[in-house]
Parts: C-alpha cells; structure tokens; sequence
C-alpha cells in the first residue's frame, strides 16, 4: 500500500514548526560553546546527551571533510567547524539550517548548508567526504537501506560514518498510554509507521528493524568498528532498556 503522507514534504514542514517551538534539538550552541571548541575543549551527541566518544573521530579533525547528514539545528555542525573541519550539513529542514548558517555568521564560521532527502545525496561526487555525522534522525525516514548506500558512496576509503539510531523496540508500546499516564502497553507488532501526531503537524515516524539499521551498513559494504547504546532522553522506557543505538563504520580502502 502506498505512504498517503510525502514523508519529505510532511516532515520539513514538522521540523520547520519545531524549530519555532524551539524544540531542543533545534536550539543552536552558544558562542561559549564555539569559544571551548576553538581551545580544544568540544563534544558532540549522537544518541540521547551522551558525548560521542573522541576516539570515534580522527585524532585531529583540522582539514577534515565532514558531511552533517540530516543534522540540522545549529549544534554540530559548528562545533566541528569551530574545531577546524570542513563542515557541510545537509537536512530536511530550512529552518534547521538556518540555525547552522546563524552560527556560522555569528562566530565567523564555514558551514556549507544543503537542503535535501537523506536518501538522496546525488549533489555529491563519490568520495567528497572523510566522515558522515548522521545523529538519530533516520526515524522520520521510511527507506533507510538508501540512506547507508549513499554515505558508502560519498565517503572516501578510510572513512567513518558514525550514526545514531533509535531501538526498534520503543515503537511496540502504546503512545498514548506512555506520553499521558507514564504506562508501558504493548500494543504494536513491528514495524511501525507512527502517524498519532500527524494530524496536529508532529513529524511521522517509522521504525527500522535492526537488521536494517546495522545489517544494512554492513551490506552497503561497511565494517563496523564500534557499537554503543544510550537511554531515551525523554521516554519512561529508559527504566528497562536502551532507547538508543549509535555505530562506528568505515569504508574499507
């Protein structure tokens, strides 16, 4: 059966509305942040507010290029580029990019910005990148087998894409029961496209098996170097499980 909602149509305008709610993933770092960056001092989230591990990234990211897939917002982006990265971000959403581009003025920053469907990175040579920075966002994605194939192909051999993703898992309770009464019903067999928001301009979310989000890097010719997981930053669920997954893969070569 065909998607009634154009997921890329839908979710840019969702995201546009959070970043005038001013949602926390929409809220860009301020310039004590940029300023610790530039001494050295800078951490970046994947998963939840745990800091990606510096080891994850190259020893020194001065010269480095660095795509922000889906990563809008203002916060990552500039941090890297504050650590002397060539940084480009590419998102869904105009207003999430606009925040990039505020810092990036604000702070006297190069931040390349590009709208687009994670999906589709075309605009891109093959190997125009040393690392993919793709924090939890393959959620509002219903196709995420493109997303690991297209961050194959822009990447250089050598290279590291590092992402986040959301547990499977947390789509088979009841949202309702969950958000308003702190209740864990299990009421949904995977997978899941969640559209309860949708009527009230909430972004639509699908789930994503496990053997999508990490057997599909290793089929887009991935090896994977690291694996961690984190609490739900906002989910009762944090109680018994991880809510987050977030991988380290590179591109042979």
């Amino acid at each position: 059966m065909t998607d009634p909602i154009d997921p890329v149509a839908h979710n840019r305008g969702a995201w546009d509305k959070l970043v005038a709610a001013e949602n926390e993933w929409t809220r860009p770092v301020g310039p004590d942040v940029i300023a610790r960056a530039r001494e050295g001092d800078w951490s970046v989230v994947l998963i939840g507010y745990e800091p990606v591990p510096r080891d994850w990234f190259p020893p020194d990211l001065r010269g480095v290029d660095i795509l922000g897939l889906a990563s809008g917002g203002g916060q990552q982006g500039p941090v890297l580029a504050a650590v002397g990265a060539n940084v480009t971000v590419c998102d869904n959403s105009p207003k999430q990019l606009e925040q990039d581009r505020m810092v990036a003025e604000r702070e006297g920053l190069e931040v390349r910005t590009e709208l687009g469907d994670m999906r589709d990175l075309s605009r891109f040579p093959d190997r125009s990148f040393d690392l993919v920075f793709h924090p939890v966002s393959n959620v509002f994605c219903p196709e995420v087998l493109p997303v690991w194939r297209e961050c194959f192909r822009v990447l250089r051999p050598g290279g590291a894409l590092l992402a986040g993703f959301l547990n499977p898992d947390l789509f088979i309770f009841d949202y309702e029961a969950e958000e308003k009464r702190g209740e864990l019903i299990v009421t949904n067999s995977l997978p899941v496209t969640y559209t309860g928001g949708v009527a009230e301009g909430e972004p639509v979310e699908y789930s994503h098996t496990l053997a999508e989000q990490i057997g599909g890097q290793l089929a887009a010719g991935f090896v994977i170097t690291h694996l961690a997981e984190a609490p739900h930053h906002a989910s009762i669920t944090s109680r018994h499980m991880p809510g987050y997954f977030a991988t380290r893969a590179l591109k042979p070569g």
